[in-house]
């Protein structure tokens, strides 16, 4: 399987086919072009292909300086435990890590934390800082 990464930003119809696989759009209802209106404010993303069809993305959000945050970190179903995350993760760290960053956090989809905890990443612990709004 000849797959090649690449930072740049995939084409909305690609990301929006990709981004269905998750199932996080079933609450969400947004659009393609509402989706890759939000990869537009990426600091930095990595695009996995197959051929024509994208597989695998993740990206990061940053202030370029102090902190990173890793999001939809997505690899097709079918093409899942073949190292596709691993390649996209470590090419998000290490660009924040080139760029200083020291405080590189992750949003991680339910069951996937194994996965986070093999590349070094680490729970919050509960008394932490950072909480999430709760939309009601």
């Amino acid at each position: 399987m000849d797959i090649t990464c690449q930072s740049t930003l995939p084409t909305a119809a690609q990301f929006a086919a990709l981004f269905e696989t998750t199932g996080w759009n079933a609450e969400r209802h947004r659009s393609p072009q509402e989706l890759h209106q939000a990869l537009q404010s990426s600091w930095y993303a990595v695009s996995a292909y197959q051929g024509e069809r994208l597989v695998g993305f993740g990206r990061v959000i940053s202030d370029g300086v102090l902190h990173a945050l890793i999001v939809e970190m997505i690899v097709a179903p079918d093409y899942q435990r073949q190292g596709i995350g691993h390649t996209i993760l470590i090419d998000l760290v290490a660009r924040c890590r080139r760029a200083g960053i020291e405080d590189i956090q992750l949003f991680c989809a339910k069951g996937k934390a194994g996965f986070y905890l093999k590349h070094g990443f680490v729970p919050r612990p509960a008394d932490a800082p950072g909480m999430q709004f709760q939309m009601t």
